[in-house]
């Protein structure tokens, strides 16, 4: 019987020469890199100073593009000490934690299987040669053979992973020694590939963009609708926290976006466009952020600094929440006010009217029944799909 167990300023390190030995497999069609999926790192698990020493963990990922070779990034992001990870793998999914069978990779470092990663730090590896399907699911084992400090990760997963604490396991292609469940992911925050992507578009966000409410499992968050859409010709990272904010860091909410916005935005994988969701938070958590100028201060900023990089950024409206446990007249008025920045500045690409694609004409304030998940702030999976069909594809 298997146990169900939540595990509870990232510079990217890339070290050595970025090789891959053997020969390319199937015949994908390769551009540059681009990413596939993305969870930002939020928080480090609670009670962990000594890290996981001696488990195998299982992240399950569902990738947006495909290609013949793929990277990952890893993360000690909020790590206090060095981390060593002494065998990382790359697999295709057949089922829970089972690989298909030959598509089982090592990953290596600059060349070398172990690598350590300082404090704070994140590193990438070499490519692997791998066909990667779009819209399936890898498999994304660490081992960490050396106690390591306190474990990064990404709290609102909406995906079962396993894990085990009996040792390095993290070349079995059976997935029989993962016998531990857990809801989060821990210490990857990217995969890209090399194919037929042509870039890749980023969703800054908070729960919303994050998939909360959403089917576990079953992939419908807003960002993965979209990915439906775009069929694989560009990759979608999400970068969506649950209980993110603008302007103030939140404990397992993360950092505030423009404090991560390098890391989880401008450093990923041939970025093209982002699309920005976020403010909400600010509004209606404590303490409440009720003078729209501070709101409007920091989306300037991320515009001007994604902008800064090459990047078109595409404006998100902010959605209704009459109805949520903490809404009043005053909190409402500062929602209207930075969507109509947001509507009418012209410091976006695009614009795309999340508001109105999810409100109830009846009452606009509120979110259409059809579309709630029954706490009045987030959508259902019908409402992310109405998201994703909000966006236009020429957007992007």
């Amino acid at each position: 019987m298997k146990r169900i167990l939540t595990l509870g300023t990232a510079a990217v390190l890339t070290l050595g020469a970025v090789t891959a030995s053997g020969s390319a497999e199937g015949d994908l069609a390769a551009h540059g890199w681009a990413g596939t999926w993305a969870a930002s790192p939020a928080a480090a698990v609670a009670n962990t100073p000594q890290g996981y020493p001696n488990y195998s963990i299982r992240n399950v990922v569902h990738t947006s593009a495909g290609g013949n070779q793929a990277r990952v990034r890893l993360s000690n992001t909020f790590g206090t000490a060095p981390l060593t990870f002494g065998h990382v793998t790359l697999a295709v999914a057949a089922d829970g934690p089972r690989a298909a069978g030959g598509t089982m990779r090592t990953l290596t470092f600059g060349g070398q299987s172990t690598v350590v990663v300082p404090a704070g730090g994140e590193v990438l590896s070499d490519p692997a040669w791998l066909r990667v399907p779009a819209d399936a699911d890898l498999l994304v084992t660490t081992y960490v053979p050396t106690p390591s400090g306190p474990v990064t990760y990404h709290p609102l997963a909406r995906q079962t992973s396993f894990f085990t604490r009996a040792g390095d396991f993290a070349g079995e292609e059976s997935g029989a020694s993962f016998t531990e469940q857990t809801a989060v992911w821990h210490y990857l925050s990217e995969v890209d590939v090399r194919g037929p992507a042509r870039g890749t578009v980023v969703t800054l966000g908070d729960s919303i963009t994050d998939g909360a409410h959403s089917t576990p499992g079953a992939n419908r968050r807003w960002p993965d609708r979209l990915s439906d859409r775009l069929h694989g010709r560009l990759g979608v990272l999400n970068a969506g926290i649950s209980g993110n904010r603008l302007l103030l860091d939140g404990g397992a909410s993360g950092r505030n976006a423009l404090a991560r916005l390098a890391d989880d935005v401008l450093t990923s994988g041939d970025v093209r466009t982002l699309i920005v969701l976020e403010g909400i938070n600010d509004i209606q958590q404590n303490p409440h952020q009720t003078d729209p100028a501070m709101i409007v201060s920091a989306l300037r900023q991320i515009v001007a600094q994604a902008k800064a990089q090459g990047i078109r950024v595409i404006g998100g409206t902010l959605t209704p929440f009459k109805g949520w446990k903490i809404y009043d007249p005053t909190l409402e008025k500062t929602r209207q006010a930075v969507n109509s920045f947001i509507r009418t500045s012209g410091i976006y690409d695009g614009v795309v009217d999340f508001d109105a694609a999810v409100r109830d004409p009846a009452d606009p304030l509120a979110m259409l029944p059809a579309y709630d998940s029954g706490d009045h702030l987030h959508p259902n999976d019908a409402g992310y799909q109405r998201m994703a069909d909000a966006v236009p594809l020429t957007l992007l």
